[in-house]
Formats: structure tokens, C-alpha cells, sequence
């Protein structure tokens, strides 16, 4: 059986996700050609670039703002730019789209059917959290936090990317959170992030990396959706790997690895 793993060494975000696709061998021709279907073209554009962390190279993927005032998208407490607790960076309030307005985006979109269900699968998982520690309900949640249109192409072609491949299966290893504070527009927030900690609940981790945030709200909703088990026992075939790039230089390469395996002699879930 074809299968998908994670390794979430480093931990995950949306932008190292969408990179690791793409260096999976996921067209990115395709991956812009679907993203259009979303009709909200005018408001970002995609650059991807080959780059290495401590020797290893794989895909950078960044999302461009348009809307934005400014472009310092390379900040430093945050190695994805998932709004949840990162609004200091001269963002215009174009992008502040609340849960509810985005399901209507998705629903109108010409995206498959598939690829709707898990993008709104994925933003549900924020909605809810988010929800929860703001105590709203979730059509209402605000999404600086996640509505802001980096989150929504980072999801969205997460979920291309993912039924492109035609996978099975997905499983993913224990998650690196990161530790520590970050710096957001309540003041500081311990790592992870509440919301990264709400949509984590059930699934392994760690905090080996000592004072940064590791692991996303976007990228821990997108382990929530399609991971449907959890080991680092790594009893499979490789056949290919990718790796995504984060915005990190650490002792510890900051990628997501992501392979393509064959596992034989198991029943299918």
C-alpha cells in the first residue's frame, strides 16, 4: 500500500508543508493552476526557490501578500507566517476574513469536491481551536488568525498537492513543538501557540528545540486532517522524498521531510 509519512523533526507549518509537495515532485504548474480556481488571485503570488539547510536542499515556498503594507515576511519569532498570534508585521486588513466567508470562498471555488472537503476539514480544526480560546464560535473566529490569504493558499494547496498524490494512507512521526515564547499582538504566548496546543490534543510530542515555535496552528491542522497514525518506527519501503524548508537556520536542519512509502503486509485501515 502507497502510503505518505511526515517526518516532523523540525515540526511543521503550512509554507514547509506546500514546499515539500512540490519537491515530492507535486507540479507546482498544476499546484497555480488549481490555487486559481480559489478567485483570489489579485490578492498574492507564489514564489518558490531551491535552497539548503545544513547542506540538505529541498523547496522554499513563500506567499506574498499583496494586500500587505509591508513585505517583511522573513520576521523572526515565527518560521511560517500563520497570523494566529503574528500580526506585528504591517498587515492591511484585507486579509481579516472570518471563518464563515472563507467556507463560502472554498464552496464557490471550481476546486474538486475532494479538495474542498479537506481545506475546510483542515480549517475547521483552526476554527474550533481558536473558538475555543477566545471563547466565540467558530464561523466568527476572526481570521488575522488564519483568514489572512498566506493561511488560506498554504492550506488550500496543501490540499491539492495531497489528493494529487493519490495516497492511501498518511502517517506522520512525533511532532516537534518548540519551546518558549513568542511575541504576538496580546503579548507574549508560550509555544505552542494555545491554538497550535488545542489542535494538537491526541497526537505524539516534543519540545527539543529550545526557544523557538516549531510547530504552526496551519501546520498542526494539517497533521489533525490527514494523518491517521502516529509512529517513528519507520517500517516501510522508501520510494521518495521531499523536503520543505522553513524560515529557520538552527543547530537542527529546519525542513519537513516527506516520503512516499510502500507498506507491505499490513491490512488497510
Amino acid at each position: 500500500m502507497k502510503a505518505l509519512y511526515l517526518d516532523c523533526f523540525a515540526g511543521i507549518s503550512g509554507d514547509m508543508t506546500l514546499g515539500a509537495f512540490v519537491d515530492l515532485g507535486v507540479s507546482y504548474d498544476l499546484l497555480l493552476e488549481e490555487l486559481a480556481k480559489l478567485g483570489l488571485g489579485e490578492e498574492y503570488r507564489l514564489e518558490m526557490k531551491k535552497a539548503d539547510k545544513h547542506g540538505i536542499f529541498g523547496t522554499k515556498i513563500t506567499v506574498i501578500d499583496l494586500n500587505a503594507h509591508t513585505h517583511t515576511h522573513d520576521h523572526d519569532h515565527t518560521h511560517d507566517h500563520d497570523h494566529t498570534h503574528d500580526h506585528d508585521h504591517g498587515h492591511s486588513h484585507v486579509g481579516k476574513r472570518d471563518y464563515a466567508e472563507i467556507k463560502k470562498i472554498i464552496a464557490a471555488s471550481r476546486l474538486s469536491d475532494s479538495v474542498k472537503q479537506t481545506s475546510l476539514k483542515i480549517f475547521d480544526f483552526i476554527a474550533t481551536a481558536e473558538a475555543k480560546i477566545h471563547n466565540r464560535t467558530p464561523d466568527t473566529v476572526h481570521f488575522h488568525e488564519v483568514g489572512a490569504i498566506d493561511s488560506i493558499v498554504d492550506i488550500v494547496g496543501s490540499a491539492i498537492c495531497y489528493h494529487t498524490l493519490g495516497i492511501e494512507k498518511v502517517m506522520a512521526s512525533t511532532v516537534e513543538l518548540g519551546s518558549g515564547f513568542v511575541k504576538c499582538d496580546h503579548g507574549l504566548m508560550p509555544i505552542p501557540a494555545p491554538a497550535t496546543a488545542e489542535i494538537l490534543t491526541g497526537i505524539p510530542v516534543r519540545s527539543n528545540v529550545g526557544g523557538m515555535e516549531m510547530t504552526t496552528p496551519t501546520g498542526a491542522a494539517i497533521l489533525k486532517s490527514l494523518v491517521t497514525e502516529f509512529t517513528d518506527a519507520k517500517e516501510f519501503t522508501i520510494e521518495k522524498i521531499g523536503y520543505g524548508l522553513g524560515m529557520r537556520d538552527l543547530e537542527i536542519p529546519n525542513l519537513l521531510r516527506l516520503m512516499i512509502v510502500e507498506i507491505s503486509g499490513k491490512k488497510k485501515i
